[in-house]
């Protein structure tokens, strides 16, 4: 059967993307829709402008701390429509260079939403037409889930904080994942009364503890208020704020509430059904390990699948996809040891198991190395804050399973130590390797005692 197209991928995102580009390539002739910008949720609404909102919220501190360096910083003032006009110049200009490398690959781009009619055969909706494709990929994300309770209907998502047309006073943010912990240091950092909300009795679900409680405390000292153990029962619309009412009898009041407890796969309307293609359970696009689904002609990859919700993940399944299908390499996807990042405020850095995770799959036993420390610019900062570092180590094979880092570029060098922990370093390698002074990462090298329980040394 002749078809209009040898791939058509359905999503703009950074791994549809590099997909379209990467197939068409090989010669494959490629067609991609979408129906808002290229860029997707990282670009657009996600990881590029939130980093930069990051940064602007760091400027309060470091005004402060320059002082101790012998700096006199007059009375700064913050601009909340300088920021968002800046980010969205920078949003757009991303968002061309996406389309301008998919118009350089020779891909055909569609401006339009698009669905499934069936296996083959995809509608563009604004078109009002249809046309074929060999192989079609899915790549159309996830977006921000708001649970249905009385007044849940007063929330924003992180979508619309991008875009608020003021900064307010007080905010309550609900969640205590990735995007509230770092909204939160974003608000915070901006001059807002910040509160989070968290049904559960610790940030980060998921993470090694000692990051949990680390980052809990160093968000409380800087003027962060945690609500936890708190479930929301309802929100209460007042004159001039919002009242949320938890479940365990707390009343907490803000000018904004904005909740970040989760997303869902962007998986409605698509006709799924129409082609064949399985859902899981929460409406993610169920995949084997090359990424297709169900219908055979049919794949998807990136948030909309619920595996590893990351951009770099994405565009890692892009290019395995792009292989597997046009290259006649079948390469499966590696979802081991990606590297991972919180920027809150300090920001986590980690990659590999977590101490409860390496006892339960260490059967030698785990060793673990952990040091806090004062980074040597706090000291003329004048700032209490603790930098934590955590090396967990098989005991078995002296093999580093999880690196997990509190502190000032905790990002950077998590990226790094994925390095020598996917090719298998043991701590003796780390032990070998020359320290960098003065660096916070050489403390990485250099630490030599096993971390014992306080209730352990004292039975010594």
């Amino acid at each position: 059967m002749q078809y209009d197209y040898d791939l058509f991928v359905i999503g703009g995102g950074s791994g549809g993307v590099r997909a379209a580009r990467m197939a068409a390539g090989t010669g494959a002739r490629v067609a991609i829709a979408e129906e808002h910008r290229f860029g997707g949720t990282c670009v657009i609404r996600g990881c590029v402008p939130k980093k930069l909102f990051v940064y602007a919220s760091e400027f309060s501190e470091i005004f402060k701390e320059a002082e101790g360096f012998g700096w006199t910083v007059g009375p700064a003032h913050f601009n909340w429509q300088t920021l968002r006009a800046n980010k969205d110049r920078e949003v757009e200009r991303l968002s061309g260079i996406y389309r301008g490398g998919l118009e350089r690959a020779g891909v055909t781009i569609v401006n339009s939403r698009a669905v499934l009619t069936d296996a083959h055969t995809v509608r563009l909706l604004k078109e009002e037409r249809s046309v074929t494709a060999r192989i079609i990929l899915l790549a159309t994300g996830s977006w921000p889930f708001i649970p249905k309770f009385p007044g849940s209907e007063y929330a924003i998502t992180s979508n619309e904080a991008f875009d608020l047309p003021k900064l307010p006073i007080s905010i309550a943010i609900v969640g205590a994942g990735y995007i509230g912990l770092e909204f939160a240091g974003i608000f915070h950092g901006l001059g807002v009364d910040v509160t989070v909300v968290h049904r559960g009795p610790r940030l980060l679900r998921g993470f090694d503890e000692d990051m949990q409680i680390g980052l809990a405390e160093a968000m409380t000292a800087r003027g962060v208020k945690l609500a936890l153990n708190t479930e929301v029962a309802a929100i209460e619309k007042g004159a001039h704020s919002y009242t949320l009412l938890g479940k365990n009898g707390a009343r907490i009041e803000a000018d904004l509430v904005m909740y970040a407890t989760g997303r869902v796969p962007n998986t409605t309307n698509l006709g799924l059904e129409e082609a064949g293609v399985a859902l899981g359970t929460y409406g993610q696009i169920k995949v084997d390990e090359y990424s297709q689904t169900s219908t055979p002609n049919i794949y998807a990859l990136g948030d909309v699948t619920d595996k590893v919700n990351l951009t770099p993940v994405a565009i890692d399944e892009a290019m395995r996809f792009v292989d597997t299908v046009f290259r006649g390499k079948p390469t499966p996807v590696d979802h081991h040891g990606i590297p991972t990042a919180v920027f809150s405020q300090p920001e986590i850095g980690t990659v590999g198991l977590t101490e409860e995770a390496a006892r339960k799959n260490c059967s030698g036993g785990v060793d673990i190395y952990k040091t806090s420390f004062r980074p040597l610019k706090a000291t003329l900062a004048g700032t209490t804050e603790r930098m934590l570092m955590k090396i967990v180590v098989d005991r078995a094979t002296d093999q580093v399973v999880g690196v997990h880092i509190l502190g000032p570029d905790a990002a950077e060098m998590a990226q790094i130590l994925a390095i020598p922990l996917r090719l298998g370093a043991r701590k003796a390698d780390f032990d070998a390797t020359m320290a960098l002074h003065p660096t916070a990462a050489e403390e990485l090298v250099t630490l030599r005692e096993k971390w014992q329980p306080p209730q352990a040394k004292a039975a010594e």
